[in-house]
């Protein structure tokens, strides 16, 4: 394995970069508890060109030589956010629900190559992400399964702490929706 090299792209430039991380996305997502085919991949590529109109938008990509071995985005949550209306499990006081565009940033994905895993790229990855990013916290949901903990134990030992369980369309599965603060409010 050779040096890895991390990249950040934001707004446009990371629009024009789904095709260099689309092979990783579709080797990881076939993987269990994914099992992601052809129409499902259609689906996040749809997803992806929405997102990368999203302000805040960001992408880092992990590259091993020219090939991309690992990748995550994210962006800001917008004021009419469905975000935290997809808990059913707990009820949130409307202050902590109450976005304006700047206050919370999202990460919608995080995935790493298979033969590239247990060697820090997801951290890093997470980091360059996360790094200078003006913002009061930020979110996250992961699938609720075994084939998780190894993400679990990683989220928690970044900050991340549960706040609930989301269900984010009909036919979803359930999804941890985690939280780490970066700020305070009055900072």
């Amino acid at each position: 394995m050779s040096t890895v090299t991390y990249q950040l792209h934001e707004a446009d430039a990371a629009a024009r970069q789904l095709d260099a991380f689309l092979p990783a996305y579709e080797e990881v997502y076939a993987e269990p508890p994914y099992c992601e085919g052809p129409s499902d991949v259609a689906e996040f590529i749809e997803h992806y060109q929405v997102h990368t109109r999203r302000p805040g938008m960001r992408l880092v990509l992990a590259r091993d030589g020219a090939e991309v071995v690992g990748f995550t985005y994210g962006y800001r949550l917008a004021p009419d956010t469905r975000w935290w209306k997809n808990l059913q499990d707990v009820t949130l006081p409307d202050d902590f629900t109450r976005e304006d565009g700047r206050r919370t940033a999202a990460v919608i994905e995080l995935a790493v190559r298979a033969p590239w895993r247990r060697h820090g790229i997801a951290g890093e990855l997470h980091a360059r992400l996360l790094q200078g990013l003006d913002a009061e916290r930020v979110t996250l949901t992961m699938r609720q399964e075994p084939e998780a903990a190894p993400a679990q134990s990683a989220y928690a030992a970044w900050g991340y702490r549960r706040i609930g369980t989301s269900h984010p369309w009909p036919d979803a599965p359930l999804y941890d929706c985690m939280i780490r603060e970066l700020r305070t409010q009055a900072s």
